[in-house]
């Protein structure tokens, strides 16, 4: 396997059994689509979101989204801001977040979206009132015009749980801006294991590394034998996309074991608008042939 290194943009086998749509894949997540537009429609709605459909461990289907988390680090969120061993990482990518925008009562000209590459996201039901996913450079170009009154931040408050982020228990009261800590799996490193750890670990434990797990009477069973500590056979990595607001990555499915990953992003031969038609300029030309960052 080739080395990754922190920040690096990755290539990976999809690591993990997980919901998405077919129409948007990973290019938005079926969270954000079920919590914009509610499950019952999203399962429902095929013309609009395409089937539903749940991935399994060993899909082979290459993603790509940034190393954020090395083995043997332990990551937090805090206001979605990521911190690695207690020190904010400053990673290159031009991470995009949501925002609300509020103007006058005046739409955004589309010739200005366009200039500023702000290709997701549009008016809600309130008067005046637009989502859209921002770079900082995009939101502070959005605040200087005069129809725009405020451009504020989406940030879920910590203590909030999004029962869709791993690890799914409500051990743990997380969410995507405020998230861990949680420690990266490294080979040969030992934890302690009891029943508040298991849900983070057990899939590594059960399905990665191929051991027989099961809970019995309280107590945790490793081949038939009761574990109070687990010794990691491989390492693991934490990928998050660019996007931070729009994309189903380690915070919806945990690690990626080393074994599925397969090489480092570095060029860009296509680049599409997923918003655009082939007649309106669906092909992003300022990113074709462009190295990746």
């Amino acid at each position: 396997m080739e080395k990754v290194h922190r920040n690096d943009a990755v290539v990976f086998n999809y690591p993990d059994g997980d919901t998405v749509s077919t129409r948007f894949q990973s290019n938005i997540s079926y969270y954000s689509l079920v919590r914009q537009y509610g499950r019952k429609r999203v399962w429902s709605d095929k013309k609009d979101f395409g089937n539903i459909i749940y991935r399994p461990v060993d899909k082979e289907e290459n993603f790509i989204k940034r190393c954020i988390g090395l083995p043997g680090d332990t990551l937090q969120i805090i206001n979605r801001k990521v911190f690695l061993n207690g020190k904010e990482n400053h990673d290159p990518g031009k991470k995009e977040f949501e925002y609300k925008v509020t103007t006058d009562g005046h739409s955004i000209n589309p010739i200005i979206l366009d200039r500023l590459n702000i290709t997701e996201g549009g008016r809600t039901n309130m008067p005046g009132q637009f989502v859209y996913m921002l770079t900082a450079q995009a939101r502070d170009a959005l605040k200087k015009l005069p129809i725009v009154k405020s451009v504020e931040v989406f940030n879920t408050p910590a203590g909030i749980r999004d029962p869709e982020t791993f690890p799914f228990s409500k051990l743990y009261k997380w969410n995507r801006d405020n998230y861990g800590p949680i420690y990266i799996p490294k080979k040969g490193a030992t934890i302690a294991l009891n029943m508040k750890m298991l849900p983070i670990y057990k899939r590594v434990i059960r399905v990665y590394e191929g051991n027989k797990l099961k809970v019995r009477d309280g107590k945790i069973y490793i081949n038939g034998k009761i574990a109070r500590h687990y010794t990691f056979k491989l390492n693991y990595y934490w990928m998050m996309g660019d996007n931070r607001d729009n994309s189903a990555d380690s915070r919806y499915w945990g690690f990626v074991p080393e074994n599925h990953i397969e090489g480092k992003a570095v060029f860009i031969w296509m680049s599409l608008d997923p918003n655009k038609t082939w007649l309106d300029g669906k092909i992003r030309w300022n990113r074709v042939f462009t190295f990746v960052k």
